[in-house]
């Protein structure tokens, strides 16, 4: 008698229990992928060349292929947690400089400042230059800077405003007080930086002197940084109008700003400012700055890092200032059927996978990234039960056969 169907139906539905099992277990594994057993019946070789009438001899478990189906995108409190949302993998380097991919996104700061999974995996990715800029090419371990942002001196100042051609020029050659709002019209002030990141506080006086001219005073620490022979406040610059109150005709550029070092040695000289007013205007309305920027700042610490949907690490100090630290590069595969697991909620490429097309996230196929986000298992628990409960069933039908196959060889044997 034959005992084969039933005996490989029992080894095949044992094979799948422990696949339903397994996918059970990681229900809620971040990253993890559900397996599903693949059978294919077997049958005896044979030299008629008819087959009509051949009886397979039982089942075989051809394959246990994962789904890599997009898992549900759960949100969480740190910033370092990454889903995927869409193809690609994590490229991931372990101690022995092995290639892993992973759709696990749980990443931490180990002390040297790399991003690692709870393997210690390092992440890989391409790094930025003191300047923010991306560096593309080959990927490597990424490392956010430790370290604050250094200060930029001011060299550039632009100023938008509108002057209000309606204001009255102070009467005879009274000079500027000021302390005296009288002696000139008005006033805006602003912060620049000196070489070290020092506060340099500026003020801008507005004199009008005649029908569309207007003089321009700067102070620096409340002392003007312009003054002529006598000692007196000097204008940096004289501002001219057409008649229409459109931008001014002169002066023609940009004005060159000198600011001398502080008396109290507060802040160091700042010298070759480029101070902008070609967006300046003269109309009937009341004095008002729609725009005073420069581009100067202050040094700054490391508060935080936070991951964009297209990859980029950008970091963010103290001073307000952002820069990119790095960008994230994925991977994706012809055939990700054919990934090794590793475990870990890893997997490693073979030659049934195919080498790995690697680029940015949202480039290309790439998915995009979610920050502060994770992605669930793929694992459908509802699905998995009843395929144990059908699992169960055939195994118990399986051990019925080999049970009537004993039964009918016991009434053969017993024949007298």
């Amino acid at each position: 008698m034959n005992f084969q169907q039933g005996l490989s139906g029992l080894n095949s539905t044992s094979k799948s229990l422990e696949v339903i099992g397994n996918n059970i277990a990681n229900a809620g594994t971040y990253g993890a992928k559900a397996s599903r057993t693949e059978f294919s019946d077997m049958y005896a070789a044979t030299m008629s060349s008819g087959g009509t009438s051949s009886t397979g001899i039982g089942t075989r478990v051809a394959a246990v292929a994962q789904q890599f189906t997009q898992g549900t995108i759960t949100t969480t409190e740190n910033p370092l947690d990454v889903a995927i949302n869409g193809a690609g993998f994590f490229q991931l380097q372990d101690t022995s400089g092995a290639l892993l991919y992973s759709r696990n996104g749980q990443f931490k700061l180990d002390r040297d400042g790399f991003l690692t999974n709870n393997q210690g995996q390092k992440l890989l990715g391409y790094p930025a230059d003191s300047q923010g800029n991306i560096v593309q090419g080959t990927a490597s371990p990424l490392q956010l800077p430790t370290g604050g942002i250094e200060p930029k001196t001011t060299d550039a100042i632009t100023m938008k405003m509108n002057l209000d051609s309606r204001v009255i020029a102070p009467a005879g050659a009274t000079p500027i007080n000021f302390s005296d709002s009288t002696t000139y019209s008005n006033a805006t002030s602003m912060t620049v930086y000196d070489v070290k990141g020092q506060e340099v506080p500026l003020t801008y006086y507005f004199r009008k002197t005649a029908t569309d001219n207007w003089d321009v005073y700067v102070t620096a620490g409340g002392s003007s940084i312009s003054v002529d022979g006598a000692g007196n406040p000097a204008p940096v610059t004289s501002m001219v109008f057409p008649t229409n109150g459109a931008a001014p005709t002169a002066p023609v550029g940009a004005v060159t700003l000198n600011i001398p070092a502080a008396a109290n040695a507060s802040y160091e000289a700042v010298p070759g400012i480029a101070l902008n007013f070609t967006n300046a205007t003269q109309y009937g309305t009341s004095f008002n700055v729609a725009d005073l920027s420069q581009n100067g700042y202050a040094p700054g610490q490391l508060t935080s890092v936070k991951v964009e949907s297209n990859g980029v690490l950008t970091a963010n100090y103290t001073n307000g200032k952002t820069k990119s630290a790095g960008q994230m590069e994925l991977a994706t595969f012809r055939n990700p059927q054919g990934l090794q697991a590793q475990g870990g909620n890893a997997w490693a490429q073979t030659y049934g996978s195919g080498d790995p097309i690697v680029g940015t996230p949202t480039s290309g196929t790439m998915g995009t990234l979610n920050a502060g986000a994770l992605e669930e298992s793929n694992v459908d628990l509802t699905g998995e039960l009843v395929n144990m409960i059908t699992a169960q069933r055939i195994y118990q039908a399986n051990a019925q056969t080999i049970k009537t196959q004993d039964s009918v060889l016991q009434t053969l044997v017993s024949m007298r």
